[in-house]
């Protein structure tokens, strides 16, 4: 059930720091807190082992080589085709 006799107001921000002061100091502590949060994100990074690294190299570089050879071979297979249905 909900209480009738009571009125809620809505909560006004603080005024002081937060919501006045300097452009420019404000600009500084955006941009600080900013930098900050990338470097807490950047530590949070793992890092590939020299191995893991040159295994994804290869990975990548094996894959790419086989959808090169898929793609050139479908586009032989329909210039082929379409040589034989035009008859070039």
């Amino acid at each position: 059930m909900t209480d009738v006799g009571q009125t809620r107001t809505p909560s006004k921000p603080a005024k002081g720091k937060e919501s006045g002061g300097n452009p420019i100091s404000r600009w500084v502590k955006a941009l600080t807190l900013f930098v900050s949060q990338i470097l807490d994100e950047l530590r949070k990074v793992v890092r590939p082992t020299r191995s893991e690294l040159w295994n994804y190299t290869l990975v990548v570089i094996v894959f790419v080589t086989v959808m090169m050879a898929f793609v050139a071979g479908l586009d032989l297979g329909f210039s082929k085709l379409v040589g034989l249905v035009f008859g070039s």
